[in-house]
């Protein structure tokens, strides 16, 4: 018998334990390059009853996985700024479920953090396809995590 899934995780957790090879890295990219245009194809023609419908019990709306998913990336971006300029600089963590519940995140339109994830995804995927290997060997200190490797935050 199979053990029962954690909706809050469909696909899992991710290992950051894992290794990410360097061959790895373009599908990762091109993840992150085409996700805007995904995420768009996942919410399109919803109606706003649709988009204020929880995907999984007691989780969070569709709109608000939709604007936690361009504050997460924004987030994610800018780490990988500040690892690329600064040595395993400090990066805060922040308190996800309470973001979801912020008036923004329960109401805007979903397309605004559309909008926001093309031009982001746009200079992300330009940075990561101008970074070298030691690029992707630079860290940055989660203040949850700890010392986090940027090849291993792409995967």
């Amino acid at each position: 018998m199979m053990a029962p899934q954690d909706l809050s995780f469909p696909i899992g957790k991710f290992d950051f334990k894992q290794q990410i090879a360097a061959a790895d890295r373009p599908p990762l990219i091109e993840i992150i390059e085409s996700a805007p245009a995904r995420f768009r194809e996942c919410v399109a023609g919803l109606t706003d009853a649709q988009l204020d419908t929880r995907y999984r019990p007691e989780g969070w709306t569709v709109r608000q996985v939709a604007h936690h998913v361009a504050e997460s990336h924004m987030n994610a971006f800018m780490r990988f700024r500040w690892a690329l300029t600064e040595d395993n600089p400090p990066v805060k963590g922040y308190n996800e479920a309470k973001w979801a519940e912020l008036h923004d995140s329960r109401t805007m339109p979903v397309n605004v953090s559309l909008v926001l994830l093309d031009g982001l995804h746009a200079r992300w995927t330009n940075l990561l396809n101008s970074m070298s290997e030691s690029d992707f060997a630079r860290t940055f200190l989660h203040s949850e995590l700890g010392p986090m490797r940027l090849d291993l935050v792409l995967g």
